[in-house]
């Protein structure tokens, strides 16, 4: 559980609600159902327009890695890659098949079958660069629906605050409903300028910062592949892994 990410969104909220407090506001006065559909269901609405429901649900499936990271297993991996090494100086490449079983990473499992299959380090490296290219690309236009909502929620706040605007024009004969009815109008524009700022764009960079890792450590292992693959030192093999870190 990442609490950083659970403290740092209570604590922005914290300081809109008390903030309002302060100035003599009341928190109900920012409860306002219509305003909230209004900016939600029309950022939705935007973001499913442009990124397609397939990206919109994986962009979604993303969200638990905000308050819950992938697991960091980049010492585990360090150490198989170095034992992988070793073993395929000392007994070969084909001896490399008796960690297959163990493997649970499918990129992972791929690489180190083309390596016991003897393939051409340059071979295994065009292939897993695809691999690579195709991961990261499906990715960035999954974390994208988080920037895009960013993108809209503030102007389709500003689009309810508008709506909000001509209910009032429409009860200007009764001046006691003027103040209350321009407070619940503007609340749209709140909540589409607050949900960009302190959750969608947070959000979009978190996921970026994951995946951009996940880049990385299937680019380390392409290299670690091709040079396995080389028959290069051990040493060479732990260098290359230092320089992704």
């Amino acid at each position: 559980m990442d609490w950083a990410s659970l403290a740092g969104l209570l604590l922005a909220l914290a300081g809109i609600l008390f903030g309002q407090m302060i100035e003599g506001g009341r928190i109900d006065s920012l409860l306002q159902p219509a305003a909230f559909m209004i900016v939600t269901v029309g950022t939705l609405g935007a973001v499913l327009l442009q990124s397609g429901s397939r990206n919109v649900m994986r962009g979604a499936s993303m969200l638990r890695w905000v308050f819950r990271p992938p697991e960091d297993k980049s010492a585990g991996i360090s150490r198989d890659l170095v034992t992988w090494s070793n073993t395929a100086r000392r007994e070969g490449l084909l001896s490399l098949e008796r960690h297959l079983g163990a493997v649970t990473d499918p990129f992972t499992e791929k690489g180190l079958r083309m390596v016991i299959d003897g393939i051409h380090p340059y071979k295994i490296r065009e292939i897993l660069d695809v691999d690579v290219s195709t991961f990261e690309r499906r990715e960035r236009q999954a974390v994208k629906i988080w920037e895009a909502a960013g993108g809209y929620a503030p102007t389709i706040g500003i689009l309810g605050a508008v709506l909000g605007l001509i209910q009032v024009m429409e009860n200007l004969s009764d001046p006691s409903r003027l103040g209350s009815g321009i407070a619940v109008a503007f609340v749209a524009t709140v909540y589409g300028v607050g949900l960009a700022n302190l959750v969608f764009l947070p959000i979009a960079n978190k996921l970026k910062s994951i995946v951009t890792d996940e880049v990385r450590r299937r680019e380390m292992l392409t290299d670690v592949f091709c040079s396995v693959a080389n028959g290069d030192n051990v040493r060479i093999v732990e260098e290359r892994m230092l320089a992704y870190r």
